[in-house]
């Protein structure tokens, strides 16, 4: 009997569906491609050079320097969040590609694994096309910023495990419209991203560090690349850790239940 806590049987075959994902990324990559470029450029216009004639500094740090690495850790988790949300549900549902892998050798756990890696691997292909941009406008520093891409890694992960818990329970492809508004959002805007998590009242600064995921990974991001290496990077790594091995569990063993029938 499984439970949501029981350790997935997981075979190396996940890699099978990892590969099926990459390879139909890239028989689309000018669609994939363009986005992240035109976000960086979006972002660093828009509100750095925008409202960074208005903010100036933030301790001591340019302003449009201070959101870069926000920029990136928000890539992460909105490529990771949507790939195992709604393209997730659409291979699902709609596609049957689960279905049909089921029916091979790949077991439900193999399938699952497969995804959220694949989810992972999004956000790593995304923060790769968005730091040549970053360094270009001298954002970022060299070297450390390259220890943004197997952050991305792990924060994809992250993010790809929690996505997935909300397909295993959403009745319809239309209810993923409530983690994407009530959650996605929010932490986008109050998780230290456009400004500094200490302007809040106290009650939220501990709220954003206790319960929202982004916190901590803008947190690291902006440590690699300013760079600004302290202490807490362990503190928010060993956080980020935890909470992806929790929810990796429980999203695969959600989804077992989801799909044996």
């Amino acid at each position: 009997m499984y439970r949501f806590w029981s350790i997935p049987r997981i075979t190396r075959r996940a890699w099978k569906v990892w590969h099926r994902n990459l390879v139909v990324f890239f028989r689309t990559w000018k669609v994939n491609f363009f986005p992240p470029l035109i976000e960086a450029f979006l972002y660093l216009f828009a509100i750095g050079m925008g409202i960074g004639t208005y903010v100036k500094e933030i301790d001591g740090i340019p302003y449009v320097n201070f959101i870069a690495p926000a920029i990136l850790a928000i890539s992460v988790m909105n490529s990771a969040f949507f790939e195992c949300t709604y393209g997730s549900y659409v291979r699902m549902y709609y596609q049957k590609s689960f279905d049909a892998m089921i029916a091979t050798p790949l077991s439900i756990e193999d399938v699952i694994a497969g995804e959220l890696l694949w989810g992972a691997t999004r956000s790593v292909l995304y923060v790769i096309i968005m730091l040549p941009v970053l360094a270009a406008f001298g954002v970022i520093s060299f070297p450390t910023y390259l220890l943004a891409i197997p952050l991305a890694f792990l924060g994809g992960l992250m993010f790809a495990s929690i996505a997935m818990c909300f397909t295993a329970i959403t009745p319809s492809i239309d209810t993923l419209n409530y983690p994407s508004f009530l959650l996605i959002t929010p932490m986008a805007l109050f998780s230290g991203t456009f400004f500094p998590l200490t302007l809040l009242p106290v009650l939220f600064q501990y709220i954003g560090l206790a319960f929202l995921p982004l916190t901590h990974l803008v947190a690291i991001m902006r440590m690699l690349t300013l760079p600004a290496l302290t202490g807490l990077l362990v503190l928010h790594l060993i956080w980020i850790i935890l909470v992806t091995a929790v929810f990796y569990i429980v999203a695969i063993n959600l989804m077992r239940r989801r799909l044996i029938v």
